[in-house]
């Protein structure tokens, strides 16, 4: 249940960010020892719906219902769990039952009641019931329990006084503190705060994640060309190491060796690290469509909703490319960025858009390349750019189509790119995972037959082979951290 606040106070927005922790031993058993806890209480919740379920008697679903039984359960009863994070695995689980139940009540045939034991399940404090001491926090514990300290591996970037809870958790094999705090919306001198009358297209896309269409001719594209090699790389990376290690995978019902178990672990931290990788880059690429908008004084954006394609089967490669895509998760970041600069955000249809000239408004055959070419009017353009000049005239109201209203071509386009992080996205760092044309790959003998072995991981940064300066890259030489003349060796300092 959320705090009231006072009508007259500033608008605030909720963010949330992960910091990772720096346990020893003993503390990292202990973490471990309250997740536990906290999939047994989820357990003792949906064992006991289940047993009055058979015995046609009403579920104990309510968060006071489980308070209540949960405080005739008595102390001790969960270990080192105190009473505020088994509260809030009760509010968990009563938000997702009455969740679903509002999905059953709209016809969704496909909702699901919690009935799925978990292992571990994250602890959840509320403000007033941890301690947060620079890079060190004090989790609570149940009565005649030792204080629990944990500390953190970077800077919270949220003031103490905004900070409204923390979340431990555990992802791919390691331990997470998830702060969320309260963040005052973003106010601007006079004159200068976003209008809401300047509209701007957004086109969302594989290759160009956010294509923006502004009103004055400016426009801007994003490249992805960097995640989706990320993708590809990790991909073909996992299938390697799953090719090499085959045989030393235990048969069904057989308990793994050691030797397997880091084995496993190991596949499990990369393929962590590919995620949080993947996940910034998207952060990244939201954030300068935001910080684009706010330059252009943009108050509205609205945004092609592409996630019809979902439901079409176009084939297993293109299937997985639409679901590396992410389209929800693209929106959603948007959303939460543009809200927090003030800047509004609508869905609206996007459907004929990158096969519609926007001048003449007729149907343009799809073009093999970016460059689309209007037969009848003979424009020319980047076809996200058409696409998203054509979403900024379409409104929520007019069943997405904005026919009446002219569109505005872009004129000027600002090139950026995300995922500068990852590596061989610039010419400074190197993929490990990609081959040079002169290395041929490893061989290696699994079960009596040569396969290609794993070629590693992304690890330790290394020089990168002698590269022409803007060859990688569309953005202008004032962004590139490095200049180098052409021949040059580029050297990274690490």
């Amino acid at each position: 249940m959320p705090r009231r606040r006072d009508p007259d106070a500033p608008p605030v927005v909720h963010r949330t960010c992960r910091v990772g922790v720096r346990t020893t031993r003993g503390q990292r058993e202990r973490c471990y020892g309250l997740l536990c806890s906290a999939g047994d209480i989820w357990a003792c919740v949906v064992e006991v719906n289940h047993w009055r379920w058979r015995h046609d008697a009403p579920p104990v679903v309510g968060y006071q219902q489980l308070c209540r039984e949960l405080a005739a359960a008595g102390p001790g009863t969960f270990g080192e769990l105190d009473s505020t994070g088994a509260r809030s695995v009760l509010r968990r689980y009563a938000d997702a039952w009455f969740a679903a139940a509002k999905r059953r009540k709209g016809g969704d045939p496909l909702a699901r009641f919690p009935r799925r034991r978990r292992r571990l399940l994250p602890v959840r404090y509320y403000h007033g019931t941890f301690t947060l001491q620079q890079r060190r926090r004090r989790l609570p514990t149940a009565q005649g329990c030792p204080p629990l300290w944990l500390r953190l591996d970077r800077d919270i970037p949220y003031p103490a006084g905004q900070i409204r809870s923390v979340t431990l958790l555990n992802e791919g094999g390691r331990l997470w503190v998830e702060v969320t705090a309260e963040v005052p919306v973003a106010t601007y001198p006079p004159g200068t705060a976003p209008d809401p009358g300047r509209v701007a297209g957004v086109d969302l896309g594989i290759i160009h994640p956010y294509a923006v269409a502004g009103p004055d001719g400016h426009g801007l594209l994003v490249s992805g060309r960097a995640i989706r090699a990320e993708h590809r790389m990790h991909l073909a990376d996992t299938k390697q190491r799953r090719r090499a290690t085959a045989a030393r995978a235990p048969k069904p019902g057989q308990r793994g060796s050691r030797r397997w178990r880091k084995t496993r672990r190991r596949a499990r931290l990369v393929e962590g690290r590919h995620r949080r990788r993947v996940r910034q880059a998207q952060h990244e690429a939201a954030k300068t469509v935001v910080a684009w908008a706010v330059e252009q004084h943009v108050g509205t954006l609205t945004v092609g909703d592409p996630r019809g394609v979902l439901d079409l089967a176009a084939g297993r490669r293109h299937n997985l490319r639409v679901r590396q895509w992410q389209i929800g998760r693209a929106i959603a970041m948007l959303r939460d960025k543009a809200e927090l600069a003030g800047i509004v955000v609508h869905l609206v249809d996007e459907r004929g858009t990158s096969s519609t000239c926007p001048a003449c408004r007729r149907p343009v055959t799809k073009p093999a390349g970016r460059r689309m070419s209007c037969r009848s009017c003979h424009l020319t353009g980047h076809r996200d750019l058409f696409a998203a000049a054509t979403i900024a005239t379409r409104t929520p109201q007019d069943a997405g189509r904005g026919d009446a209203i002219a569109a505005v071509l872009p004129s000027m386009v600002t090139h950026r790119r995300a995922g500068r992080h990852l590596p061989g996205a610039g010419p400074s760092r190197r993929d490990p995972r990609r081959r040079l044309p002169h290395q041929p790959p490893p061989a290696a003998t699994v079960t009596g037959r040569t396969t290609t072995a794993a070629g590693g991981s992304v690890g330790r940064l290394r020089p990168a082979p002698p590269i022409v300066v803007g060859s990688r890259s569309t953005a202008h030489r004032g962004e590139e951290p490095q200049h180098h003349q052409p021949g040059e060796r580029s050297w990274s300092q690490h």
